[in-house]
């Protein structure tokens, strides 16, 4: 159709404004600081312990001592307390880079090399009572292959290969003969009496492999007993050209996760992919990953890719994910890239150094937890002819550009969470200077800090980082309060003071702080590490989220997170047992007491925000009263953006947040309200000026936190009420 009218008639044209923007990550609570593994600097959410588990690592080896770092024990709290999901932002020292797959090469590569060969004289070694072969992988025990002869014994012009699968024999092939071929694993000859057999194409895998003879039932058992060894394999060799040459290569994975703890290959001379011979990766652990093609059809230029665990074996396979029937070919819809993804996340600062920004990269959006497609080397665009046959583009094979069966492992990143030897000190022995900080030093959390000022990207309601504390780091401290301030959406709840310190010094440090969005709790407590099985020291905002998490499961934002009711702490003892009089010195300083009473435990036993100003908002129940009915309201008022300023309008407005605070009056978050949004406060000159202006007006109500009973004592036979 023509896009213009040249003579008179109707033009219609489609605009397509249906594209769903991508809503901001709204969680629970964010939670800052150094982890296993995972993406760095990329906030990413977790919806349960296990899924942190996958995402980020619990616990790792520093020295010859086991650690977890505080986020994991944070995040393994907060789940089980009731949290719902959890936005956890990685900081680590210095630069990390993800790891790359190695040698997933394409068919045209070559192997050149030598077979490994056996060579047995029926005449002078198979026993009388034997009838057949077997040949069996040393290193497992494993019996691999098993070779029974025909209808007689010795009958060596009949001779059957059968593959044993643990319970029976499965037939491979009918029969050999002087020069057939054994199997696509093995070829043979039979020269006279004497049997050779060898590796069909050069490889190592059979050497050590040995030839036994028994009778028929004797092979199919695992043990050797009465099983008699005549030959062994050797001399195979295998060198695969092209290893480390990207032309050679079909397509490569990045993963997702940084550091070098997603390694598992340090080779460098490319001879091989340093696998055991029982598949298992050289170094290979539960963190990393290895990758498997398998399934390779030429005839539909298909393949299946497996991400498996790096600390599993070929018989023992541990399988995070499995893609199947995928294809190099970029039109098609099993295209690798559309199938798995090719999207990845990066931090941009060049558009703002001040305000660094999360950049999604790639066409694909990512399909994977673990892996992204970084490119495709081969490409196979219409991978058939017109007729059915696979294209060969006149200079090549389309199926040689397919991978080739394989396993292999993930190498290349760079990035150490513990960046010396004497870096990392943990638990209660973090300090202030470099490294200090769980292997962190200040520096290393501002620019999380800064990506989680987007309030377009990023919400939640709480926000913490463990390990930082105010006498310490207080620029960091400050930051994380001014955060929560400029958004105006969060709390936060910062620790004051590390380990072993004085009641003195704790009050002393909130001189300087002054904020209705942030609180502090003391004294340290003592926690379980499910992942270490033993009790750790930990500051309070370790396990403050979880007692959040509680109060709003149980109740709501704006009930107070405290006292017997909704402010146990899962912990076995708090580092100082409180006296009264030490509550009310914490209290009056705006630290709020973490108290240890002989039958209910260690409990939070205050809800003070850091405001020095007597008000409302120096309570957290209120501020987070404040926090949920800005979101709502606010989320509300967005849809009123470039309407009609009419009574129309306002009356929309007004019917969903009336009966939303309706809603919060009646579970006890307000005493009253009134919204007020009509001509009264929207004047012509207000409307003359695109302004829509409302008014909410609130009563919050108020906690019990003194309760005072009056015990009076009457004489004998007095009225009461008098």
């Amino acid at each position: 159709m023509a896009e213009t009218l040249v003579s008179p008639g109707v033009l219609q044209r489609e605009n397509d404004r249906s594209f769903v923007a991508p809503a901001p990550v709204e969680v629970g609570a964010a939670i800052i600081g150094p982890t296993v593994k995972g993406p760095v600097e990329i906030p990413t959410i977790v919806t349960s312990f296990g899924d942190y588990r996958e995402k980020f690592g619990t616990s790792f080896l520093s020295g010859s001592n086991q650690y977890e770092f505080l986020t994991s024990i944070s995040a393994q709290k907060y789940f089980a307390e009731g949290g719902q999901s959890l936005l956890v932002t990685r900081v680590t020292p210095g630069t990390f880079t993800e790891a790359t797959s190695t040698r997933i090469l394409a068919n045209s590569g070559s192997t050149t090399g030598t077979h490994s060969t056996a060579s047995l004289d029926f005449a002078g070694n198979i026993p009388d009572n034997a009838n057949g072969l077997r040949i069996v992988n040393n290193t497992d025990n494993e019996v691999d292959f098993i070779i029974v002869s025909g209808s007689t014994d010795n009958d060596l012009a009949n001779l059957n290969l059968f593959q044993y699968n643990g319970t029976g024999l499965q037939a491979i092939v009918d029969e050999i003969n002087n020069t057939s071929g054994l199997s696509g694993t093995f070829s043979a000859s039979l020269n006279g009496t004497v049997l050779a057999i060898s590796s069909s194409a050069p490889s190592t895998t059979l050497n050590g492999f040995t030839i036994q003879t028994g009778s028929t039932s004797e092979l199919v058992q695992t043990a050797y007993n009465g099983l008699t060894d005549v030959a062994t394999f050797g001399g195979g060799t295998a060198t695969v050209t092209g290893i480390n040459d990207d032309n050679n290569r079909s397509f490569t994975l990045k993963t997702i996760a940084k550091g070098i703890k997603l390694n598992n290959h340090t080779d460098t001379d490319g001879s091989d992919i340093e696998e055991l011979s029982d598949n298992s990766l050289v170094s290979g652990s539960e963190d990393n990953l290895r990758w498997e093609v398998s399934n390779v059809n030429n005839n539909q230029g298909t393949f299946t890719l497996t991400i498996r665990r790096g600390d599993d074996t070929l018989r023992s396979k541990l399988i995070l994910e499995t893609y199947t029937n995928l294809s190099l070919d970029p039109k098609a819809d099993n295209y690798i890239e559309r199938v798995i993804g090719n999207q990845y996340y990066s931090v941009d600062t060049t558009t703002d150094p001040n305000q660094p920004l999360v950049k999604l990269n790639g066409d694909f959006p990512a399909r994977s937890r673990y892996v992204y497609v970084s490119e495709v080397h081969k490409q196979t665009p219409d991978y058939f002819n017109s007729d059915g046959t696979v294209n060969t583009d006149g200079t090549r094979s389309y199926s040689a550009s397919l991978p080739l069966v394989a396993s292999g492992a993930f190498a290349s990143a760079t990035g150490d969470i513990l960046p010396s030897s004497t870096a990392g000190l943990y638990f209660e022995n973090i300090g202030s200077g470099t490294s200090a900080i769980q292997g962190l030093s200040t520096t290393d959390y501002t620019q999380a800090i800064n990506i989680l000022k987007n309030t377009d990207d990023f919400r939640f309601n709480l926000i913490t980082a463990p390990g930082i504390n105010y006498n310490d780091h207080a620029t960091t401290f400050n930051s994380l309060v001014e955060l929560a301030e400029d958004r105006g959406d969060t709390f936060f709840v910062g620790d004051l003071v590390g380990y072993n310190e004085t009641i003195s010094n704790v009050t002393l440090q909130t001189n300087n702080l002054n904020s209705s969005f942030a609180g502090s709790y003391w004294p340290w407590v003592k926690v379980r590490s499910s992942e270490l099985n033993r009790d750790i020291w930990s500051p309070a905002s370790t396990v403050m989220p979880g007692v959040y998490a509680y109060n709003d499961r149980v109740a709501a934002p704006w009930f107070a997170p405290a006292g017997l009711n909704r402010g146990g702490l899962n912990v076995s003892r708090a580092e100082v047992k409180l006296t009264s009089g030490m509550r009310d010195t914490l209290y009056d300083a705006r630290v709020n007491p973490i108290a240890t009473f002989p039958r209910n435990g260690v409990v939070a036993f205050g809800q003070k925000t850091l405001q020095k100003k007597s008000s409302a908002l120096d309570r957290i129940n209120v501020r987070r009263l404040l926090i949920s009915l800005k979101n709502f309201i606010g989320d509300t008022a967005k849809n009123l953006v470039f309407e009609q300023n009419t009574a129309n309008t306002r009356n929309r407005f007004l019917n969903v947040v009336n009966p939303y605070l309706e809603s919060v009056q009646q579970k006890q978050g307000l005493y009253a309200f009134r919204v007020v949004m009509d001509e009264s406060n929207n004047s012509p000159d207000v409307i003359d000026r695109n302004q829509l202006v409302g008014q909410v007006l609130l009563q919050p109500t108020k906690t019990a936190e003194f309760v005072i009973l009056d015990f009076t004592i009457l004489p004998t036979g007095a009225t009461f009420g008098e």
